[in-house]
């Protein structure tokens, strides 16, 4: 068994960082259904803008919003602006073909691989 790329989110744009929140990225339901992740999951997020990378978990933003909100502690290591990939993984005994959901500069989705 291995872990294995299973939803990602390319080179979206965060719209918003909020340090007063406990914790997690907030991301458009819509773009999560697209991608297959779970509320709640636990997801890589890996900043283009400045090379951090981080783990968290989901909660669900406003569908149709385009939210991309780094919630916590995760607002110091990625900001509004930035461009991150979003990824999340299974354990799984043979290879799987992701879901991939690429956006636009604000965050519409203009394709799902």
């Amino acid at each position: 068994m291995k872990f294995v790329l299973s939803s990602k989110i390319f080179r979206a744009t965060v719209t918003e960082a909020n340090l007063a929140y406990q914790g997690s990225i907030t991301i458009d339901t819509d773009i999560c259904d697209k991608a297959g992740f779970w509320i709640g999951e636990k997801v890589l997020v890996v900043s283009n803008t400045s090379g951090a990378r981080l783990e968290t978990y989901v909660i669900p933003g406003k569908s149709e919003s385009g939210v991309i909100c780094m919630n916590g502690a995760a607002a110091h290591l990625i900001k509004e602006g930035e461009e991150v990939i979003i990824m999340g993984f299974t354990l799984s005994d043979k290879p799987i073909e992701p879901k991939i959901v690429f956006v636009d500069k604000n965050n519409k989705i203009i394709k799902v691989k």
